[in-house]
């Protein structure tokens, strides 16, 4: 059974057939080979597709082999459970639970086994867009292949919070129709994803000093002129001419507040500036959407700590 809404797809099928096209059609072309004596299947597979990013699940539910060459995009698998078994060149990569393996683009990097009891979280990444992102986010040059390990490891603070990250956005997929819809949230959890994979897995080996005052006034002065810009940090660092993690550091050292608790301080005092002025006709959740606020509870509760009043109250008023 298959269904589709919102670029979010999930797929349930013992038919062999149909298990490799929705596959396919969902990550890569690929050659999919039964390990199992009893040639039996039960794929279960949830799917959506941001744009440059797709992030899902999936289980075959079967001891499988997996040739693929990934045209034009990094894959990143990380086994909820059991084991996945490649080759990348002369180098056998194994993944457990808490792990994952990332698979380059445009070569061919067989999965050997990929065990009965493995479910994996698979984040696809479009190549030009994610090596777009290692130059603004690392402010760095040069392709990004190399520079990327066979396995991710839960050994640093970032790394965990990546994996944590997409595991629980991929684990409710089927309740997230409608807030996908919007292409500015969106366009939000792929920067979000795209940008906190490149800090997990690459190091920043910037000698530059932390961003100065004049970086810093720099993208707030931007953030004002735009505050319901789908910003990412990765934006704001394209702005300073700066990494993110010197971004970072500089609005910690000048400001002390991350790049986005300033944007969404700037996003709330145009929100309670509306709502003082505004008449009957106008709607809390219309005016919380309008200034880049997606959840209109984590709005509410925001508002209040910084205005002592709830949006409601400051509307009636």
């Amino acid at each position: 059974m298959r269904t589709s809404s919102e670029g979010i797809s999930t797929m349930d099928t013992r038919d062999w057939n149909e298990a490799a096209r929705a596959v396919s059609g969902a990550y890569f072309p690929h050659e999919l080979t039964s390990l199992s004596s009893d040639g039996r299947l039960d794929l279960s597979m949830r799917t959506v597709d941001l744009g440059p990013v797709t992030v899902g699940r999936l289980g075959w539910g079967a001891d499988v082999a997996i040739e693929c060459d990934y045209p034009n995009a990094y894959e990143v698998n990380m086994p909820l459970s059991g084991r996945l078994e490649s080759v990348h060149g002369s180098r056998e990569v194994v993944s457990g639970a808490g792990q994952g393996t990332i698979f380059p683009p445009n070569t061919a990097t067989p999965i050997t086994r990929w065990s009965r009891d493995c479910a994996v979280v698979g984040v696809k990444f479009d190549q030009g867009c994610l090596e777009r992102e290692r130059e603004r986010v690392l402010a760095s040059r040069g392709p990004g292949t190399s520079s990327l390990p066979d396995r991710l490891e839960g050994r640093t603070a970032e790394t965990r919070s990546w994996l944590h990250f997409v595991r629980m956005l991929s684990a409710d997929l089927v309740h997230m129709s409608e807030l996908l819809n919007s292409d500015l949230i969106r366009g939000q959890i792929s920067g979000a994803i795209t940008t906190g994979f490149l800090l997990a897995v690459s190091p920043d080996c910037e000698t530059a000093p932390v961003a100065r005052p004049r970086i810093v006034n720099r993208v707030l002065d931007q953030l004002h002129d735009d505050p319901a810009r789908a910003w990412t940090v990765a934006d704001m660092a394209t702005v300073a001419g700066v990494s993110v993690r010197r971004l970072q550091e500089g609005f910690r050292e000048y400001v002390g507040k991350t790049p986005l608790s300033c944007l969404r301080d700037i996003r709330l005092a145009r929100a309670h500036d509306e709502l003082e002025l505004a008449d009957d006709s106008v709607t809390v959740t219309e005016v919380a959407t309008r200034w880049g606020f997606t959840h209109t509870g984590r709005f509410a509760a925001a508002y209040r700590r910084n205005y002592g009043v709830s949006p409601s109250e400051s509307l009636r008023s």
